[in-house]
C-alpha cells in the first residue's frame, strides 16, 4: 500500500462534515443505555454554534473505567468516523464502563484545519487552559472518576503509517505490540527509529514524559498526570486513504479493549 503523496507542508486529503457526523453518532447510541453531557461553548458563538459533548455509558459494578476521545484536530477526520463506526457496532466489553468526547475542536473541522477558528492548537493547552474549548473539557473531566485506560484518537499527515505512543508509567501490562500487530493486518505501521523528534521501535513510542517539566501540556499528558496510568495515543496515517486510516484506528481501539 503506498502514501498518496498529497500532504505537502499540511493535510490536504479528505474532509468531513461535522456536524453530520455527531448527528449520526447521536442516532447510533439511541436507546442502548448512554448518557450525553453538553456544555455551551459561549465564546464560540461569534464563530457557530458550538458546544462541549461527551457521552457516558455506566455499567453497575463496573471492573474497568476506560476514557475515549477524539477530533481535537480539525485536520484529523478518521477520529470521529472511527468512533461512529464504534458505536454503531455496539460491542464494548461488558464489564466496561465508557467515557467517550467525540470531537473536541468542533470549529477546526470545517476549515479542515489543525487549530481551533481563532487559531490555537487546543491539543497544547491542558495546562494553561487558555481557551473555553480546553478549559470546559478540563471542567468535565474533573467530575469523572478515575480512568483505568485513556485512548485518544488522532491522525498525523507527515508519518509513513501507523504508530502509538504509550505513557505507562507505573509499568503495568502493555497491549502495545498486540496493537501494533492488529493494525499491521489493515494499515502499514512507521517502523522507523525516530518518530516526531521521538524514539520510536516497532511504531510504539515510550516516551518519558514529567508533566512538571513540560511548558505546554497536550491532553494525554494531562490524563497521565491527573486521571490515569495508562494512556495511549493512537496515530493513523493521513496521507493514506480515509477508510484505511479509519481501519488502523477501529481496529486498535477493538484490540486493546478486548486485551484489557
Amino acid at each position: 500500500m503506498q502514501r498518496l503523496g498529497k500532504n505537502v507542508g499540511r493535510y490536504y486529503g479528505e474532509s468531513i462534515d461535522i456536524d453530520a457526523v455527531l448527528q449520526e453518532i447521536e442516532q447510533a447510541i439511541v436507546d442502548k443505555g448512554w448518557e450525553t453531557d453538553r456544555i455551551s461553548l459561549q465564546t464560540l458563538s461569534g464563530a457557530r454554534k458550538a458546544e462541549f459533548i461527551a457521552y457516558r455509558r455506566g455499567i453497575p459494578d463496573a471492573k474497568n473505567r476506560v476514557y475515549i476521545s477524539t477530533g481535537i484536530h480539525g485536520d484529523e477526520p478518521a477520529g470521529p468516523l472511527a468512533v461512529l463506526q464504534l458505536l454503531r457496532e455496539n460491542n464494548w466489553p461488558h464489564d466496561a464502563a465508557i467515557w467517550l468526547c467525540p470531537c473536541l475542536n468542533l470549529t477546526g473541522f470545517p476549515l479542515n484545519r489543525r487549530e481551533n477558528y481563532a487559531g490555537v492548537d487546543l491539543n497544547r493547552d491542558y495546562r494553561h487552559l487558555q481557551t473555553e474549548e480546553i478549559r470546559t473539557h478540563v471542567g468535565w473531566l474533573g467530575q469523572q472518576p478515575q480512568f483505568d485506560l485513556t485512548i485518544c484518537l488522532h491522525e498525523d499527515w507527515e508519518s509513513l503509517g501507523f504508530y502509538l505512543f504509550e505513557q505507562n508509567p507505573d509499568k503495568k501490562v502493555s497491549f502495545a505490540e498486540e496493537i501494533i500487530a492488529a493494525v499491521e493486518k489493515v494499515c502499514p505501521v512507521d517502523r522507523s527509529e525516530n518518530i516526531e523528534g521521538w524514539p520510536a521501535k516497532g511504531g510504539i513510542i515510550s516516551p518519558a514524559v514529567n508533566p512538571d517539566e513540560r511548558p505546554q501540556w497536550p491532553e494525554s499528558v494531562y490524563l497521565i498526570k491527573n486521571k490515569t496510568r495508562l494512556a495511549y495515543t493512537l496515530e493513523a496515517p493521513s496521507d493514506f486513504p480515509l477508510g484505511v486510516r479509519v481501519a488502523a484506528l477501529v481496529t486498535a481501539v477493538r484490540t486493546v479493549l478486548k486485551a484489557f
